[in-house]
């Protein structure tokens, strides 16, 4: 195997409005080629001493893949990072591995990436003002490409503890930039509401929301947590990465299903949003919430490691 397959990930501060935007067509071309986010196998998961594997294969036609992580609860306290891992990207034909990538650094710009795929379709009009909770690695990421990508003209920063929200607001340029620490009240002032804690229980009251704002959650990722509301979830059009991922690790689904707030039926793809296949009623906030998806992990590594050949992908 060739030893020089190592590919950069770029650091969500250093992609830029084109990273960004290149990064989110990629992901808007796989779906609109017929990739199937209900093919991807779940993942699966092991139990460690210390940590918690996850494996998370996918594929497509030219390409195939799998992200290899651990969770370790304890490491922050150690000085080590939660996350850690690896991706390889490997040729469909012939089955050559093609590239290594950081699978932490991946999961941090995909993420985003796929929550501004899914604001570019979800949104009826512009995003000035962005709320933003959560102050951790994908706060900060979804951040600069948010920002990036939908030229708001004000983010408010929302967390529990001041010196962080502080630091990152700092970080993004503060005042002069149009960021700024703020409170929960931010979010009956937004168009657009992101939220990125892995809270376990809803951070605002799903009634504060606009009618006309777009709201996404990505933070929470088991059955039995949420970060958005039954009530939001009750007045909104729902949509999500695929119902079988949804319906099994998505409390922010799961949660309001179980009370009869919702039904499966209520339940949108972004696929189908993207594709144009269903068409999104106007009168309603509009919520897009996952928990993140192996097909995201292989189209955006494609797209770092071959940023001209995974255009040529035909699905059909």
């Amino acid at each position: 195997m060739d030893t020089s397959l190592t590919t950069s990930v770029p650091d969500a501060a250093e992609m830029g409005p084109p990273g960004w935007r290149s990064m989110v067509d990629a992901l808007e071309q796989a779906l609109r080629a017929g990739l199937d986010p209900e093919a991807d196998p779940p993942r699966s998961r092991v139990t460690a001493e210390g940590c918690e594997l996850l494996l998370m294969p996918s594929r497509m036609p030219g390409w195939t893949g799998a992200k290899l992580i651990t969770l370790a609860e304890d490491n922050p306290g150690r000085g080590l990072p939660l996350v850690q891992g690896i991706y390889v990207l490997f040729e469909a034909d012939g089955g050559t591995p093609t590239a290594i990538l950081d699978g932490a650094a991946l999961t941090a710009v995909r993420t985003p990436a796929v929550s501004a795929l899914a604001v570019r379709h979800l949104a009826t009009k512009p995003v000035e003002r962005v709320a933003l909770l959560g102050t951790g690695v994908q706060g900060a990421a979804h951040s600069y490409a948010l920002l990036a990508t939908t030229g708001a003209a004000r983010l408010d920063v929302i967390g529990r503890t001041p010196e962080r929200v502080a630091a990152l607001a700092r970080s993004l340029g503060g005042p002069d930039a149009g960021v700024r620490p703020a409170g929960i009240e931010a979010v009956a002032k937004a168009d657009l509401v992101i939220c990125t804690t892995g809270s376990a229980t809803p951070l605002f009251a799903g009634d504060a929301v606009r009618p006309d704002a777009v709201v996404v959650a990505i933070g929470s990722h088991t059955p039995d947590t949420r970060e958005v509301d039954t009530a939001l979830a009750a007045r909104s059009s729902v949509v999500v990465e695929s119902r079988q991922s949804a319906l099994r690790e998505n409390g922010d689904v799961v949660l309001p299903l179980a009370e009869g707030a919702i039904a499966e039926s209520d339940l949108l793809t972004l696929a189908d949003v993207v594709t144009g296949r269903v068409v999104l009623p106007t009168d309603r906030p509009r919520l897009f919430t996952g928990t993140g998806m192996p097909w995201q992990d292989l189209v955006a590594a494609a797209a770092l490691a071959r940023p001209t050949t995974i255009m040529r992908t035909d699905h059909r």
